[in-house]
């Protein structure tokens, strides 16, 4: 045996600690963005007064931010195919900064049009992280690293619930707290610019038919679908319900005060912090994605029924919430299968794809689950239990569609990808 040759074993591992950077900065910058994402959920009765609205009407304003996102997956993942996260991520972590900024001036219009840039800068990062992730590190790792990724993610999605909550109950201006995150963005910006690694994209192919040829490629492949329609199904009980309306879920539902209602409802992205990696560790460790997608939408379906519809204080304290978070982590398993199942040079493209379609569900459905609200409450103050029930009991069959279309996936696993051995007669 020869031992490898030493110039080249310092490039690959220069080129390997190149790329741990890259991926760390932007996934702590998806960790920035999803605190932003959550934090209104925490302010609600702030945000009404400012904005001159009632809770639906806030909703419906911090929901705006997946009218940014969604649309802006495609041009993300485009953009790191042809250009690169060096070029990108940096003036998308400004545009959220100004957002944020935008967002604190207490206009309404002003804060909408905030909201969106949030969500049209926020997406790079998730899709950044994820090009970087699977595109410079070993297959076998591609689901723990996007699971990874998404652990960064919720950690902010868990600190814009559990650590703003309390600075607002303890006075702290709701205007200071947006202005601050604003400015953080521009620094984070600057600082993107200056860490990450400059990528050569000269042997990129050029042109718009290129890039729309990408996009057919992969919207015309069945198995992309499937696997946008499940992530969004799975992430809807969090981007929607616990995000915007869960800690007022459970103050008006279940009587909880202000402070254990934000703990309570930070479990569940405390829970994807767990969950994520831990399931995208498991589906690499078993080379298979579909049996852990299955069942960790089995006992999320679980959980959200018992939320909705199950007797109270039986469990123990924060134990659904942090449950419901870990068995949730399973949606980040398709943006593994997608990129497995669709040519590997269209990685960024792929994620952009699912993240589009992820997120459309939750931009569409989230003035429609207001609306049901509204609906089910006759417009009151306040709601109960009995109108909660009625406008979130669809994300049940929600869930199950999306185990019925994981059966309809084909495994991409690397376990499934070895070949059997013919026999020899």
């Amino acid at each position: 045996m020869t031992a490898g040759h030493p110039i080249r074993e310092k490039k690959i591992g220069k080129a390997v600690g190149t790329a741990a950077i890259a991926w760390l900065v932007s996934a702590l910058y998806y960790f920035y963005q999803y605190a932003l994402r959550s934090a209104p959920s925490v302010m609600i009765p702030q945000l009404s007064d400012a904005f001159g609205t009632t809770a639906v009407g806030v909703a419906s304003i911090a929901s705006l931010f997946y009218y940014g996102y969604s649309p802006f997956s495609l041009v993300a993942g485009a953009g790191m195919d042809r250009i690169g996260p060096k070029k990108l991520i940096p003036i998308a972590a400004a545009a959220v900064g100004l957002g944020a900024i935008l967002f604190g001036t207490g206009n309404s219009t002003a804060a909408s049009i905030g909201r969106l840039l949030q969500g049209t800068g926020g997406v790079f990062a998730l899709v950044g992280a994820i090009y970087i992730a699977s595109k410079y590190f070993p297959a076998s790792h591609a689901a723990t690293l996007i699971g990874a990724t998404q652990m960064f993610g919720m950690a902010g999605g868990a600190a814009g619930q559990f650590a703003v909550g309390p600075l607002i109950s303890r006075d702290v201006s709701w205007q200071n707290f947006w202005l601050y995150m604003g400015i953080a963005g521009l620094i984070m910006g600057a600082l993107l610019f200056v860490l990450l690694p400059k990528e050569d994209k000269s042997q990129s192919p050029a042109g718009l038919k290129t890039t729309i040829a990408a996009f057919s490629t992969v919207f015309r492949n069945p198995q992309s679908i499937y696997c946008g329609f499940i992530a969004g199904l799975l992430f809807i009980p969090t981007t929607i319900f616990d995000m915007i309306w869960g800690v007022r879920y459970l103050q008006e539902a279940h009587g909880f005060d202000y402070a254990t209602a934000v703990l309570r409802s930070a479990m569940v992205p405390a829970g994807w912090i767990i969950g994520c990696p831990m399931l995208g560790y498991i589906s690499d460790r078993i080379g298979r994605r579909k049996p852990v997608i299955v069942g960790g939408a089995v006992v999320l379906l679980g959980c959200l029924s018992w939320i909705l519809f199950g007797p109270g204080n039986i469990l123990p304290p924060y134990v659904l919430g942090l449950l419901a978070g870990v068995a949730s982590g399973a949606a980040m398993i398709p943006y593994a299968v997608i990129k497995e199942a669709n040519p590997p040079q269209l990685g960024g493209t792929a994620t952009g794809v699912i993240n589009f379609l992820n997120f459309t569900l939750s931009a569409l459905l989230a003035p429609v689950f207001a609306w049901r609200l509204r609906r089910a409450s006759s417009g009151a103050s306040e709601m109960g239990l009995a109108h909660y029930q009625s406008a979130f009991g669809p994300l049940l069959g929600g869930v199950a569609i999306a185990i019925v279309l994981t059966f309809m996936l084909k495994e991409t696993g690397p376990a499934a990808c070895v070949l059997p051995l013919k026999k020899v007669a």
